[in-house]
């Protein structure tokens, strides 16, 4: 059962409103347009939904356009008092001289600025395209608003926000405007259904110009909406062609979603489908104190008292939003991490960070949205499955319990080697079940609390923090994480450079022990960790002196470049051509290389290895390729220049399988190894998918798949490797590790378990 808990982003079709389409696609079929009886009654259903509109939204004047959605809304609305203020400027002494200013509030849905920026440029009005601050509270800032007002030609703000539901001070906003010449816009997209609304009323004075709204925010179908421009107010069509819609917006009425969304006005009339606001704010009450009890310092990102009542914005210290998003998502939950819009650029809130929270909240902020027909049992079974979400994290020592669960939940111990990832950077937790102890190498300041709070959690003693050289994109977070850790659960022995335990040869860790080996040349401290399990050497952390595709810059003051080739040889002939080895930065997610591999990716290291380059050529050869060395994607300080010449044949290489192609693996290939790697908190709060014959199906999280990696390198070349996980994503990278280190049989599951057939029953939150 899938609990939707994303409507801000969009909403099931009611029944009713779904019923209305199929029936104005099959019995009401007409064009509006035609006079005959058949276009009559298209016609009058047509007229009927305006009319049911104009009661809901307080609009008995005006014009109330149907639009594709609110972007053509937004659209058309600007168009329309841009074009007024191109004519006003172009009538020398009139007041359009004195206007300056484009003013939109800065938590607005993108659509708004984009719009104002683009017709700003196509009209060539050269305004300023100004962003209205907000205050911690994310309502506008009404002073500043003031100091603007009188040469403002447009002011946008929105009635409530898509992200945090922040309700806006119409009434404020409306007492600052009394006096402006600015036309006014109010995107009323998430208040329809939650609101009240009087479009045709006046706000302290001032009247709203321009309201676009969106069908599939509220039940309707995609493709529909409504623009209302005041009686009066300028009005330029977006669309010019046969003159529907009164000469309004061109193009043959999409029937279908006008009767849907006529449907839904009618419901919204009747009283009967939409709970009163009452109601919905005891629901968010339940949820909100079901997050509080189960996530440990959750902190909810807007004023209740100034919400909608039907959002929940909050961030939970320690924890990603993309995190939670796979969480809850494994639970069969559906949350988002703001803007469906902007969901796929993985950025910050731009709306919480104009509201000027703290970085980490901004970036870790979940959205949860219900919608306003939601029934009592499904608000109860959503916070049922957010419980066991928490319980999931605590298992897995991610998040602290609450003192009242301390004593009841055990954390399960972790096995191996896990690897974390932040903008590129890497660090591996090494930690030994059987002996309690555990080495970080390579620590991170931004994993300084969560791995504190997992060495807690777990009871592991902290036996080294060690960093592969002295960083240059970063400070150690080795000091930061040792003031963490309680002293009783640290090794006393007192330790030197990189945090290596003064003299001692050899960390151990149960039967696995790690040794240094000095590679001087990325710097001149660069240092390898070579993990042993008994006699046999496992794999070696080399920090930036390799990396999959590139070799570690030596352009620092602090690097060794003469050094460098002579280091690569020391790290061949330790190591070996086939030994795993873990980098510090890895730009690509391609979790570990070998030199066997690099070598044939990598020129520039084959000729040092296998012709003897000199390495005063070497280098010279080397810093050529560093030379403007830029940024990296994440706008960090690269630490390696890619020498790859294989980046771009993995770029067209595909791994991705469809369903059915997937389904006649399965079938032809009895012996495959399909792979879970989602993490194993997702494991505890969901199920695993059925995918009929497959003789090996296991677990292993993208986070621990160096540990299985050479495992599936020893398989026979023919025998196949499917990955798995919930988007794709993550499957992916997997699948293009293990070729990459040259079993070309591993493939990944596109689209991930959301595209799998599911043949349990799933049902849509109302």
């Amino acid at each position: 059962m899938e609990i939707y808990l994303d409507a801000n982003a969009t909403t099931p079709v009611l029944a009713q409103a779904r019923d209305a389409a199929m029936s104005a696609l099959t019995d009401t079929f007409g064009n509006p347009s035609s006079i005959h009886s058949t276009g009559l009654k298209a016609r009058t259903l047509l007229d009927a939904a305006r009319l049911s509109a104009r009661r809901v939204l307080g609009a008995p004047s005006g014009r109330l356009v149907f639009v594709s959605g609110a972007t053509e809304g937004i659209q058309t609305a600007v168009l329309s008092a841009l074009k007024d203020l191109q004519d006003r400027q172009s009538a020398p002494g009139t007041q359009g001289d004195a206007l300056a200013w484009l003013l939109y509030g800065a938590t607005e849905h993108k659509a708004v600025p984009e719009a104002l920026k683009h017709w700003n440029e196509l009209l060539g009005l050269g305004l300023q395209v100004l962003a209205i601050p907000v205050g911690p509270d994310g309502r506008h800032d009404l002073a500043w608003l003031r100091a603007h007002a009188s040469r403002a030609g447009l002011v946008c703000t929105m009635a409530a926000n898509n992200e945090t539901g922040v309700v806006s001070d119409l009434e404020g906003i409306g007492a600052v405007l009394a006096d402006s010449p600015a036309l006014w816009l109010v995107d009323s997209v998430q208040a329809l259904g939650k609101l009240p609304l009087r479009l045709n009323g006046h706000f302290a004075g001032k009247t709203i110009d321009y309201a676009p709204f969106s069908g599939h925010k509220l039940y309707a179908p995609k493709g529909i909406g409504m623009l209302y421009v005041r009686e009066g107010a300028p009005f330029t069509p977006l669309m010019a062609g046969g003159g529907q819609e009164d000469a309004s917006r061109s193009g043959t009425e999409n029937m279908a979603g006008i009767a849907a969304l006529g449907a839904v006005f009618d419901a919204i009339e009747a009283g009967q489908v939409l709970k009163s606001p009452a109601t919905l704010a005891h629901y968010r009450e339940q949820l909100a104190a079901t997050l509080t009890q189960t996530f440990n310092g959750l902190i909810f990102n807007a004023d209740f008292d100034l919400s909608l009542p039907t959002t929940l914005n909050f961030s939970v210290p320690g924890l990603s939003a993309k995190l939670l998003l796979d969480l809850f998502d494994a639970a069969n939950v559906r949350v988002s991490g703001g803007s469906a819009c902007s969901a796929a650029k993985a950025q910050p809130s731009h709306v919480l960070q104009a509201m000027g929270l703290p970085a980490w909240q901004a970036a870790s902020a979940v959205r949860l949205s219900f919608g306003p027909a939601a029934e009592q049992a499904f608000i109860d079974e959503a916070c049922a499955r957010i419980k066991a979400c928490g319980a999931a994290l605590r298992a897995s020592c991610l998040n602290p319990p609450m003192p009242a669960l301390a004593t009841r939940e055990r954390p399960e111990a972790p096995v191996g080697l896990t690897r974390y990832a932040v903008n590129g950077a890497c660090c591996y937790v090494l930690a030994d079940a059987s002996s309690r102890r555990c080495v970080v190498i390579d620590p991170l300041p931004e994993l300084t609390e969560p791995l504190s709070q997992w060495l807690r959690c777990q009871g592991y003693t902290l036996a080294a923090a060690l960093d592969t050289h002295s960083h240059g994109d970063h400070t150690s977070a080795a000091a930061d994480l040792r003031a963490a850790v309680p002293a009783a659960q640290q090794d006393n022995t007192p330790f030197g450079a990189l945090g290596w335990p003064e003299n001692t040869e050899r960390i151990v860790l149960g039967e696995q022990g790690l040794t240094r080996l000095a590679l001087p040349g990325h710097t001149q401290d660069s240092t390898a960790y070579l993990l042993h399990e008994g006699a046999s050497l496992r794999l070696a952390f080399v920090g930036d002196m390799v990396m999959p595709g590139a070799l570690g810059r030596s352009d620092f003051m602090q690097s060794a470049p003469f050094e460098f080739g002579p280091s690569l040889l020391k790290l061949l002939h330790t190591v070996g051509p086939d030994t795993l080895l873990l980098p510090g930065h890895d730009y690509d997610d391609r979790h570990a290389t070998c030199l066997r591999t690099e070598i044939g990716a990598q020129p520039l290291l084959a000729a040092v290895l296998q012709d003897g380059m000199d390495p005063a050529v070497f280098a010279a050869s080397k810093a050529k390729l560093e030379q403007g060395l830029g940024l990296t994607v994440h706008q960090t300080l690269a630490c390696g220049a890619r020498v790859d010449r294989a980046c771009a044949n993995e770029a067209t290489d595909t791994v991705e399988l469809c369903g059915e192609a997937v389904a006649a693996l399965l079938h032809t290939h009895p012996g495959l190894h399909l792979v879970d790697v989602r993490e194993a908190y997702e494991h505890r709060v969901g199920t695993r998918p059925a995918f009929g014959r497959a003789a090996h199906h296991r677990a292993v999280p993208l986070s621990g798949l160096i540990n299985v990696l050479p495992e599936w390198l020893a398989l026979p070349a023919d025998t196949p490797v499917l990955f798995y996980c919930r988007s794709g994503n993550r499957s992916a990278a997997a699948a293009q590790a293990l070729r990459r280190l040259g079993h070309r049989q591993a493939w990944s599951l596109n689209g991930g378990l959301a595209l799998w057939a599911d043949t349990s029953r799933v049902t849509q939150a109302h």
